[in-house]
C-alpha cells in the first residue's frame, strides 16, 4: 500500500526505524507491511549480537510505536509486532551474506538466473559469502553467483538433526 509519489510503507518504515533501532543496539533485519485478515500489520524483526529475548522485543516496541504515532504517516490502523528474525533468519543486505557465509541457505530469485550453471530460480546450498555484488552459494557440487538485485527471498535454513549432534 503506497500513495500516489511515496515510498511503499514497509521501506518508508525502514529508512525511519533503522538508525532509531541501531542506536537501541539492535540491527533491523525486515520490515513486513501485509494485510493479515480484516486488517493490517506492521512487523519488525530485529536482531543483535548474543539474540533477542521477548522483553527486548517490548522495550523497542514502545520506543518505535511512539516515533510511528508522531511521525503518522501510515493511514490504515494497524497492529505493531517486534519480533526475532527466527533460526530460519532471512538474510536481505549484503553483510547479511558476508556474515552468515558457511550457513546452509535457501535462495529464490524473482525469476531465472543464470549462475553459471544453467539457468533457475532457486538454490539450496551452502552460503559463501557475497562478492562483486553477487551471493555465492555452493550447491549440488558447484559454486553459483547470484546477482544480489535479482533475488526476491533469502533465509538461514535451520539444520534441526545438526543442532542436536552437537548438543550430544
Amino acid at each position: 500500500m503506497t500513495g500516489i509519489g511515496e515510498q511503499p510503507i514497509a521501506q518508508r518504515v525502514s529508512t525511519l526505524l533503522e538508525p532509531l533501532v541501531a542506536r537501541e543496539g539492535f540491527e533491523l533485519v525486515e520490515v513486513e507491511w501485509q494485510r493479515e485478515g480484516p486488517g493490517w500489520v506492521l512487523r519488525l524483526y530485529v536482531d543483535r549480537q548474543g539474540g533477542v529475548t521477548v522483553d527486548h522485543c517490548q522495550e523497542l516496541s514502545r520506543t518505535v510505536e511512539t516515533v510511528l504515532d508522531v511521525e503518522d504517516f501510515i493511514e490504515p490502523a494497524y497492529s505493531l509486532e517486534v519480533s526475532s528474525p527466527g533460526v530460519e533468519r532471512p538474510l536481505r543486505k549484503p553483510e547479511h551474506f558476508q556474515r552468515f557465509a558457511g550457513e546452509k541457505v535457501q535462495v529464490k530469485a524473482f525469476g531465472p538466473v543464470d549462475s553459471g550453471r544453467g539457468a533457475r530460480k532457486s538454490w539450496t546450498g551452502i552460503l559463501r559469502g557475497f562478492e562483486d555484488g553477487a551471493v555465492l552459494v555452493e550447491a549440488d557440487g558447484h559454486l553459483h553467483r547470484i546477482p544480489h538485485g535479482k533475488i526476491a527471498k533469502a533465509h538461514v535454513e535451520y539444520d534441526f538433526a545438526a543442532d542436536l549432534r552437537r548438543k550430544e
